[in-house]
């Protein structure tokens, strides 16, 4: 039985006066992984943003687990278990890798869970228990972004939202991250993919949305966006 867990209806938001998310609507089944792609400037991570609550929901629905959340404040959407792992990683350059990690796990229903999320994300990430003494500056770009998703799983997300997972990142580290994504989802966690690597992504999705000048342009499952002449012509370059 399909269970919708993120429902989006008519959403708008921006920035000031310049609406950048325009009647977006969409749909997140509890367990898959969903790619939302588009060309720079789409609206991508506007939208993550508003999901965030980071940037407010001008008007529209966001409806998480049957409760409508787009007024809440960001750390209350992230205690309802909607965690994203920004762009860029932005890691604390000067704390360690452990010290990353627990400030991903600082709401009271994970603190009391914080000593079995660092075991977890260990299993997951062996990299990160051999560093978890070096400070997050002295790791590679690959070490970077698996600590920004260690740090967003200590905070036990139901959805995981990650922006641009794979940007800067070599071909190999690039496989490595998606594997890594590919186990998280196994683990029971729903995920939200916004990536330039569009093939790949897609690969790794069920079903994708292809977010146009801020609105929904296309939607279907991956299979059938991976295979749409248009998709293959804009961001494929087949």
């Amino acid at each position: 039985m399909i269970m919708k867990l993120l429902t989006i209806k008519n959403l708008n938001s921006g920035y000031g006066d310049i609406k950048v998310i325009k009647n977006v609507s969409l749909e997140i089944n509890t367990g898959e992984i969903v790619s939302i792609v588009g060309a720079n400037g789409a609206g991508k991570t506007t939208l993550l943003k508003t999901i965030s609550g980071v940037i407010p929901a001008e008007s529209g629905e966001i409806v998480f687990d049957g409760k409508r959340i787009e007024h809440l404040p960001p750390h209350m959407i992230t205690d309802l278990g909607i965690i994203q792992v920004p762009e860029g990683r932005r890691i604390f350059p000067m704390f360690t890798v452990y010290e990353n990690l627990l400030i991903g796990s600082v709401l009271p229903r994970t603190i009391k869970e914080r000593k079995n999320n660092l075991e977890r994300v260990f299993e997951l990430l062996p990299r990160l228990a051999e560093r978890k003494t070096q400070v997050g500056s002295t790791l590679s770009g690959g070490e970077q972004q698996m600590l920004a998703i260690g740090r967003a799983l200590m905070g036990m997300p139901r959805i995981l939202m990650l922006d641009e997972p794979s940007l800067g990142l070599s071909p190999k580290l690039v496989s490595t991250v998606f594997e890594i994504i590919s186990k998280i989802n196994s683990q029971g966690i729903t995920v939200v993919l916004v990536e330039q690597n569009v093939k790949q992504a897609l690969k790794l999705s069920q079903r994708a949305y292809v977010l146009e000048n801020g609105m929904i342009a296309l939607e279907g499952s991956a299979e059938k966006i991976i295979n749409d002449p248009q998709v293959k012509k804009a961001y494929l370059g087949l």
